[in-house]
């Protein structure tokens, strides 16, 4: 196995008061293009998914809450979301689906979301502390994007991108992480050592101790849609 990857993951900025923050070269909110995706939840410490499998969360823009927002070309500040998944023992493919509103006008990488619904007196505080790209097993040297810059183009070779998301405490769930990976077979083994690496070293406490909190979520492929 490879060394792991150096891997930026920031500290949250709903804790109060909010680590200090990396420097821009280190890491910089992924672009909005690049996180409208149906990714794949390969790894959490909520325990809300030991009893789910094949869990999958669809981000798509929506038009944004101000026409001004996207007057000079600025991204929307609104996310279509869709959390689909299945029980340990059914084959039925359940669905909630929110609206993510960004928490900060400059940024796209802190989010609070509000579900449909029945559920729309459900809300939450969401952040992307982490993300980058791999080659996936085969694609060529085994090189990794760096963490929080902008992912290189071209080349020809076949990138998985992963996302590690950081969920606020609310009345019905405690303070979590999420891995996303765009593959269903989840990073790579040293991706994920380097992800841990990086939580551990977290500045922020809470992060901390959630390193040793990620367990694997289920996922076998055994759903159509």
């Amino acid at each position: 196995m490879s060394s792991p990857p150096k891997i930026t993951i920031r500290p949250p900025l709903t804790t109060s008061p909010p680590a200090p923050q990396p420097p821009a070269e280190t890491y910089s909110p992924p672009p909005l293009p690049w996180l409208l995706e149906t990714w794949n939840v390969t790894h959490s410490t909520l325990p809300m998914w030991k009893s789910k499998r094949n869990v999958q969360i669809q981000y798509t823009s929506l038009a944004p809450s101000d026409p001004s927002v996207t007057a000079e070309g600025g991204e929307s500040d609104r996310l279509d979301d869709l959390v689909t998944y299945q029980g340990l023992d059914s084959s039925k493919v359940s669905s909630v689906r929110g609206v993510d509103k960004a928490a900060n006008a400059q940024r796209r990488d802190v989010w609070d979301w509000r579900g449909r619904g029945w559920l729309v007196v459900a809300g939450s505080r969401w952040e992307v502390i982490g993300w980058g790209e791999e080659e996936e097993e085969g694609g060529g040297g085994g090189d990794h994007a760096p963490t929080g810059s902008s992912p290189p183009g071209g080349g020809g070779t076949n990138k998985n991108k992963w996302v590690v998301t950081l969920f606020a405490k609310t009345l019905f769930t405690p303070q979590g992480v999420d891995i996303y990976s765009l593959s269903p077979q989840g990073v790579k083994a040293e991706t994920l050592q380097g992800i841990k690496k990086a939580l551990a070293g977290c500045e922020d406490g809470s992060v901390k101790k959630l390193a040793g909190e990620l367990f694997e979520v289920a996922v076998d492929g055994e759903r159509a849609g």
